[in-house]
């Protein structure tokens, strides 16, 4: 059972998490199988909520075959529309053997984008329920588009938490759907636990192409300090979900030390422009 701290500061010297909660316990969560306590969900959220997702699921058409390219790593690469960083040298031995030159042989500097790694966070607690689940399936689904070329995790978490997708496992929006909402919304939040989950799984990724995304009131009131967890984090964006009981301050501070950003989200509709804000900034 957790055990919340009555002097509403949780361990000595330690601040209360926000303004909104009541503090920091001495309990750590627990990693529970996926398929532990599921419910059947209302047909009718789920529907809306499929509809929601596939929606923004739907991969954006591809501009051309730059797809690949972007902040990352400058490489040098045969000529394409748009490039203006011509590598002399390169171009300079391409040409030294090549009698009739095409716009090819022409060698510029450009940056590569490297595969991303990217955990997701969702929050199944005891608050984030009702209008909440679409803003969830708006997340996931926006994230399969952004990410279909990349790897991508998914971890619902409370006070304990369940991995529902691991990361780098083939995404199947709808699949990953039904397994959410046959999460129930239960319990405590404890915020310190999905990221340290997060954090692990993320251990062997590059800092630069490793993120996690915490989809959540912010309403800690379970576990320890999420600040320490966020600051190792490689870096964490925050979609702080608004739409009821909330704690923004919290929120904001987790992304500032996690190198992130926070973004406000009332609706499912203020999903796919916050996350344009998350993948746009770098």
């Amino acid at each position: 059972m957790l055990r919340v701290k009555d002097d509403g500061r949780g361990k000595a010297g330690a601040r209360p998490p926000g303004g909104t909660a009541t503090g920091v316990t001495d309990e750590t969560g627990e990693l529970v199988a996926e398929d532990l306590d599921v419910i059947a969900p209302d047909p009718v959220v789920r529907a809306r909520a499929a509809e929601i997702m596939a929606r923004l699921a739907i991969p954006r058409p591809r501009r051309d075959s730059l797809i690949d390219r972007g902040p990352g790593t400058l490489a040098s690469l045969p000529f394409r529309a748009g490039s203006d960083d011509i590598d002399l040298d390169r171009t300079l031995e391409v040409l030294a053997t090549t009698p009739f030159p095409e716009e090819e042989d022409i060698i510029v500097r450009d940056r590569v984008r490297t595969r991303r790694s990217v955990v997701l966070a969702v929050d199944v607690s005891g608050s984030m329920k009702g209008d909440r689940v679409q803003t969830a399936a708006a997340t996931v689904g926006a994230l399969s588009a952004e990410l279909r070329d990349d790897a991508l995790g998914v971890i619902a978490f409370w006070s304990d938490a369940a991995v529902l997708l691991e990361l780098g496992a083939r995404v199947v929006p709808a699949e990953l759907l039904d397994t959410m909402l046959r999460m129930p919304a239960r319990g405590l939040t404890n915020l310190a636990f999905p990221l340290t989950i997060a954090a692990e799984q993320l251990a062997r990724i590059p800092a630069r192409d490793a993120r996690v995304i915490l989809l959540s009131d912010c309403v800690h009131n379970a576990g320890p300090d999420p600040r320490e967890i966020a600051a190792r984090l490689p870096r964490l964006d925050v979609l702080i979900d608004v739409s009821g009981e909330k704690d923004v301050e919290l929120g904001r501070e987790l992304a500032q030390v996690g190198r992130g950003t926070a973004q406000l989200v009332r609706t499912y509709r203020d999903v796919a422009p916050a996350l344009g804000r998350v993948f746009g900034g770098g």
